[in-house]
């Protein structure tokens, strides 16, 4: 296979930054780089941060964040100190006063635009500021923890367990048809005012591979046990922790699919045709993000 063979990454996943982890086991570093201006922070609410008028992630000095919950991301190619301060999207941003010329964007909406070095910030920014959120409390006895090894660890006060942030593995699939015609996607019951379809996706199951739990999922939400698989790649998706695991497959020739009704409430085969139609925007189908993962595996099938 030459370079120019090789498909293109998931949107999140074009590239990796400096975390510089062996910098977390200093004492205090959160502290001693909040009191240095040359510091960065990516300022996390919600699932969204600033923006530049040029479609950059926007970074804000330390003395311009008020509140949040902080942590150590890594460095910048410039080796500069990168900080996160996140807050929940029921909360007040933890900016005062955002510049006029910035806008926030959420991950979802912009992730697959982003150059890739701040689709990487942002999808580690924002995984990591959902956990530190979400988790202030120990979920074996209840108390309150406390964050260490700048932001990336907590320990609790009440049975002194540490904890970790959680990457809870899911799976998802595009199928084509035995003769490599047509696509299987499916539709969530929850985006029936949008009419979208996507590919398979499910959590994988504790005590399973993640290749049973594709053959599971597939059986369970479109009634096709599939015969052929392999791994494509993966991307953190952080609605909330997962890390997503994409596949292709293949149906059997003699392969009727069928909805489960609740979940899944149409499968339906769709043509490349019919999937370029859709990607630019013509009928009454909707289709994935960039940012999605499910948007790469499409794209990789109408490219074949």
């Amino acid at each position: 296979m030459t370079p120019q063979d090789v498909p293109p990454p998931p949107a999140l996943a074009r590239a990796a930054f400096d975390r510089a982890a062996e910098e977390r086991l200093e004492p205090e570093l959160v502290e001693r780089l909040r009191a240095d201006e040359s510091t960065r922070v990516l300022v996390v609410h919600g699932d969204r941060a600033p923006l530049t008028s040029d479609g950059r992630l926007a970074y804000v000095a330390p003395s311009e964040v008020r509140g949040g919950t902080w942590a150590f991301l890594g460095r910048d190619a410039d080796a500069r100190a990168v900080l996160l301060a996140a807050a929940d999207g029921d909360d007040e941003p933890p900016v005062a006063d955002l510049d006029a010329e910035l806008t926030w964007g959420s991950l979802r909406a912009v992730g697959a635009d982003l150059v890739a070095e701040d689709a990487a910030v942002f999808v580690a920014g924002l995984s990591l500021g959902r956990w530190l959120v979400d988790s202030p409390f120990c979920p074996r006895c209840g108390a309150r923890t406390v964050v260490r090894a700048a932001g990336w660890a907590r320990e609790c006060m009440g049975c002194g367990r540490e904890h970790f942030p959680r990457t809870d593995p899911a799976v998802i699939v595009a199928v084509a048809d035995a003769a490599d015609e047509r696509l299987l996607l499916g539709k969530n019951a929850l985006w029936a005012e949008r009419n979208m379809y996507s590919a398979f996706a499910g959590f994988v199951e504790a005590g399973e591979s993640a290749e049973s739990a594709i053959v599971r999922e597939i059986e369970e939400e479109a009634g096709v046990r599939i015969a052929g698989l392999h791994y494509r790649g993966s991307q953190a998706w952080p609605y909330p922790r997962s890390l997503m695991l994409g596949y292709h497959a293949v149906a059997p020739a003699d392969a009727v699919p069928r909805p489960d009704g609740e979940e899944i409430v149409d499968v339906r085969w769709f043509t490349r045709a019919e999937l370029a139609e859709a990607f630019a925007g013509a009928g009454d189908v909707s289709l994935p993000g960039g940012a999605s993962i499910a948007h790469r595996l499409i794209r990789d099938w109408m490219d074949t």
